[in-house]
């Protein structure tokens, strides 16, 4: 019976110098995480925390500890690259409206300080303060209408629309100025009817602002198209010209928001750069995609994409 005591007193012993022997090995491998956390988030490094040990517990926590490293340094990384487009965004959206507030401050103070200005040159100055008025307040609802688009405040409601009709319409807004500065204009519409998934509004925003940004930053080529197709379950919307056209590194940017086409195509151009993000977002808000193809001087096409229906 003693022998028996003893040895169940030994066992005992063996088990809590064990246990002891754990735990202050858990111990030390706890401080040493601990350590090297700390090392890593004052230091900002990308390393992850390495361990070895036989503790299940433990890997486990360091997995998880590594994911959430990963997952800080991406948060991390996506604000700061946000805090660079914010800042260069005020940087841009202080410039375009400095620059039309200076012209038009210019204008006024001629006005006011020339008591002798003829009625005729008083008149002209007027309205180029009335131009450029209307110019800084379709600016101002441009950031207006990005903003909305941005946060979800916009509702776009989804709706069946006859896409043809929508083509003719904008491109027949822009034929007469179109052929009077002698471009040849290049429609392709199927008479047959063509119904989408869409939002008319959004996509009249959408033709309006690529047939715009076509004629200003392409109109050196003279030739401006407009192409209606269909693609299995899709239909396609191309927007051509023959102008200067986008480099191969600007062509994945001109969809940014404020990201000014003088960076890509034309250095003299006025762009505020938003007209194209506004279109690329309208197109995902309504279930479509924009896409560019640009050889240039040769053809750009930005193209629309969007779920053709049965009528």
């Amino acid at each position: 019976m003693v022998i028996l005591l003893l040895v169940v007193i030994g066992i005992l012993l063996a088990i809590i110098v064990f246990q002891y022997l754990a735990s202050r090995t858990r111990s030390g491998n706890i401080q040493q995480l601990q350590g090297k956390l700390k090392q890593v988030m004052e230091d900002q490094t990308g390393e992850s925390l390495l361990l070895f040990t036989n503790d299940r517990e433990l890997q486990s926590l360091l997995v998880e500890i590594n994911q959430l490293l990963d997952y800080a340094r991406k948060r991390a990384a996506a604000y700061e690259k946000t805090e660079m487009a914010t800042k260069k965004m005020i940087s841009n959206v202080s410039h375009d409206l400095r620059t039309p507030l200076t012209v038009i401050l210019g204008y006024i103070e001629t006005i006011h300080l020339d008591p002798l200005m003829s009625s005729q040159e008083r008149e002209e100055l007027l309205a180029k303060v009335y131009k450029k008025t209307l110019e800084l307040l379709e600016l101002i609802h441009k950031f207006f209408d990005l903003s909305k688009l941005e946060s979800g405040d916009e509702q776009m409601p989804i709706e069946r629309v006859h896409i043809n009709e929508v083509c003719r319409q904008n491109i027949l807004a822009f034929y007469e100025i179109l052929t009077n500065k002698g471009f040849d204009v290049r429609v392709a519409i199927p008479d047959e009817a063509i119904f989408v998934l869409g939002n008319e509004a959004a996509l009249n925003r959408m033709l309006n602002n690529l047939l715009s940004n076509a004629i200003q930053h392409g109109g050196d080529g003279k030739v401006i198209g407009l192409t209606l197709r269909t693609e299995k379950e899709f239909a396609l919307i191309e927007i051509l010209d023959h102008g200067k056209g986008i480099s191969e590194q600007h062509q994945d940017r001109v969809f940014e928001r404020l990201y000014t086409l003088e960076d890509s195509r034309n250095p003299t151009s006025p762009s505020s750069g938003l007209g194209l993000a506004i279109t690329k977002r309208l197109a995902r808000a309504i279930g479509g995609t924009v896409t560019l193809f640009s050889k240039p001087h040769e053809q750009t096409v930005f193209s629309i994409r969007l779920k053709r229906i049965q009528y």
